[in-house]
């Protein structure tokens, strides 16, 4: 019999593609927003209580996180709620796959190669941040949690209007050209690639509960913004509106490559490839309109 795994964010960017990737395999039960309340604490309750018992649950489900939200006091009570909505309600299912940040780190000072060692040496002063950090100050003592702190992650579904590597492949397939604020480095890791790591821990029981989920490998997004020119059919011009260097925000990976043994992230350049194919897929469905603001 499939494992029982219930996981939250369904509409989201990452839980789609876990869906789409992993719902053959597993038993998955993921309901949409207006089906479940996850700030509702009678509603989550009755949830597990109707479904009686989960093997796993994949927390992905989150508010704020994104320059198109802002983060407040709001976001971070919304979203620890949420979570201890689901926690407490740990007798009825065997693991919690949470999804952490690289945030968790405090992203008011460098976060360079960073290792889970380096944990708690400042708190986050911004507010999902924080609401990340106490999550994995909970999930550090807790034998049947997991925390995967998660850097930069791109592919299909994410939100093309904020996200630098799909923004800037759109950009490309409409004609416009593609902007970059500040010339940062990144540590990027593919969709796929994260649901096979996701996947791998369903299955296994590990040595560490938190786990820095990256390529370990720096890469800047002017070099992203060239790859992506020599894809395309025509070039756009690439324009960089500030001089100076973006705070870089890449992790040490090897703490999960010691878990995961022989694990082969996909191609960096085949990735943009094939996303790239996607949208042009489906070029007909992009909101032109909403890249306007760029340049108007």
């Amino acid at each position: 019999m499939s494992l029982k795994i219930f996981i939250t964010g369904a509409n989201g960017f990452i839980a789609r593609n876990v869906i789409e990737q992993l719902g053959s395999k597993y038993n998955l039960v993921a309901p949409s927003h207006k089906e479940l309340g996850l700030s509702d604490t009678r509603s989550v309750d009755q949830f597990f209580l109707r479904h009686k018992r989960f093997d796993v649950v994949i927390h992905t489900a989150n508010i704020g996180g994104t320059r198109k939200a802002n983060d407040s006091c709001q976001t971070f009570l919304s979203n620890l709620k949420i979570f201890f909505n689901i926690v407490r309600n740990e007798n009825k299912f065997d693991k919690l796959i949470n999804l952490g940040s690289g945030a968790e780190y405090g992203k008011q000072g460098l976060i360079i190669s960073v290792r889970e060692k380096d944990f708690d040496k400042r708190v986050p002063e911004d507010f999902y941040g924080f609401y990340k950090y106490v999550c994995s100050q909970l999930i550090e003592n807790h034998d049947k949690f997991i925390n995967l702190r998660l850097f930069a992650v791109y592919g299909k579904y994410e939100d093309y209007q904020i996200r630098f590597i799909s923004n800037a492949i759109c950009k490309s397939i409409l004609g416009f050209p593609i902007t970059i604020n500040k010339n940062a480095f990144f540590d990027y890791l593919y969709i796929d690639d994260l649901v096979k790591i996701i996947d791998f821990f369903i299955n296994h029981k590990t040595t560490f509960r938190v786990f820095n989920v990256g390529r370990g490998k720096a890469t800047d997004l002017l070099t992203i913004a060239k790859k992506i020119n020599k894809i395309a059919l025509k070039k756009q011009k690439i324009i960089v509106r500030n001089k100076e260097l973006g705070n870089e925000y890449t992790c040490d990976n090897s703490r999960l490559l010691d878990e995961i043994r022989k694990f082969k992230f996909s191609d960096f350049d085949k990735t943009l490839e094939d996303l790239y194919k996607w949208y042009s897929s489906i070029k007909s469905n992009l909101k032109k309109e909403s890249f306007y603001n760029d340049y108007f």
